[in-house]
């Protein structure tokens, strides 16, 4: 074998593990595995899950906080206002190297696949262009999975469709949208059947911005629901975002829950952004924004943390980790039993695996040797400490190392050496 990792603890709970790997691939697990490995690592109980997946990111706009100016409100219109003021200015060469950077951050943290919306509304695609070569870079360390996104609207902005069209062309995989940007919630409605009707004659994949809304009368998620059972996209398409859902009221919410369950629509929600930019308008009691993510959960929709934002117009923090994502919408959500912690993890982890379609993911025989050792012993107290990712193992090859979190205490009468677990699920 390649690479032999032994003593795991893995995200379903089974304990004493061991992950054969040969040809970047996993080989076998099981307790106590009678191979040797020209590599093998002690895991000594941590946690060894796949690594995290991103539903949800703006890789054309990463870590351009400040052009040319800082959003001063901080809401999401003059985000928006913003990068209109920035696109003209963008240069493909500085836009694939603040997104290599990204892509750095992302894989030292465990961070493997990514799904970024990239803005279709510049005639030029110039984003387009270097979010392809950028994904071609990265391709033997990092999935980036591109979305054709109208940021100005794909029926408001005039050469919008005609620029989606290209862009797929090009090579771009998902077809995306914005209805609730739309002039008037009809023409939003017109939209997600026209982009739906376009990615079902194309085989494509459905992610749009929808409802990023504190108006509970923007209801294009309910569009979304119906055109994906009329077109037969069930498991093809998600809802990015939903805030809208947060302030709707609980009777028209028990008859949209059924509705999506029953189109196989995913929610994406983005813990972080949403309940930053969400909520401007309120005084007290002021609203989360996020949307209902444990009421989706138990209704049955596949439910995924996004990061959206990094160091951009919209968002002046983050780091590419997934783990604060899980941590802020655990929090938000009140998601705080075991089991609830548990799915959190699973939101930036599994879940999303399974909205992008990623083959070969997970810890199986034959599954993609990707993995994130963490130094955590399950996955509660990965997100309780955010853990730090001891390796990061890419086609069956370590690809990033950092050491244990511990700290050298100088007290009297104190341990010279501490860490921070307890090794509890």
């Amino acid at each position: 074998m390649d690479l032999v990792i032994r003593n795991a603890s893995l995200p379903d709970g089974r304990l004493q593990i061991d992950i054969a790997i040969e040809g970047g691939r996993i080989a076998a697990v099981g307790p106590r595995l009678a191979v040797q490995g020209a590599r093998e690592i002690d895991a000594g109980g941590d946690l060894v899950t796949p690594p995290f997946v991103d539903a949800h990111f703006h890789m054309d706009a990463t870590l351009s906080y400040g052009l040319p100016r800082v959003n001063r409100s901080g809401t999401l219109l003059e985000g928006i206002a913003l990068w209109g003021e920035l696109k003209p200015g963008l240069t493909q060469e500085a836009l694939v190297e603040r997104a290599m950077q990204y892509c750095d951050w992302a894989v030292a943290r465990g961070l493997l696949a990514i799904r970024s919306h990239v803005d279709i509304c510049d005639d030029r695609l110039l984003a387009v262009e270097a979010l392809l070569e950028v994904r071609r870079r990265v391709a033997p360390y990092l999935d980036l999975q591109l979305v054709a996104f109208p940021q100005d609207g794909i029926l408001r902005s005039a050469s919008a469709f005609d620029n989606l069209k290209r862009a797929i062309g090009m090579g771009v995989d998902v077809v995306g949208g914005i209805p609730h940007f739309e002039r008037t919630m009809s023409d939003g409605a017109a939209s997600v059947r026209l982009l739906c009707e376009y990615a079902a004659g194309q085989g494509l994949r459905v992610d749009m911005h929808c409802d990023e809304s504190d108006d509970p009368m923007s209801r294009h998620i309910e569009t979304l629901a119906f055109e994906t059972q009329r077109l037969g996209m069930q498991g093809r398409v998600a809802g990015s975002h939903l805030t809208s859902m947060h302030s709707m009221d609980n009777y028209y919410v028990s008859k949209l829950l059924p509705l999506i369950r029953e189109a196989g629509v995913a929610a994406i929600a983005n813990p972080l952004i949403n309940i930053t930019l969400q909520g401007r308008h309120d005084t007290y009691p002021k609203r989360r924004g996020m949307t209902r993510v444990p009421e989706l959960i138990g209704a049955g929709v596949d439910v995924a943390f996004g990061h959206d934002c990094v160091m951009d117009p919209w968002y002046s923090l983050g780091s590419a980790d997934m783990l604060e994502v899980a941590h802020m919408g655990l929090h938000v959500a009140q998601m705080t039993g075991q089991e609830a912690m548990h799915q959190c993890f699973l939101a930036v982890t599994e879940v999303p695996a399974r909205i992008l379609g990623l083959e070969g993911y997970g810890i199986a025989p034959g599954c993609h040797a990707d993995l994130v050792l963490l130094d955590a012993a399950s996955t509660v107290e990965a997100i309780r400490l955010r853990a730090a990712r001891r390796m990061v193992i890419r086609r069956g090859v370590v690809v990033s190392e950092a050491p244990r979190a511990q700290a050298t205490l100088n007290l009297p009468g104190r341990a010279a050496v501490t860490d921070f677990r307890l090794g509890m699920r």
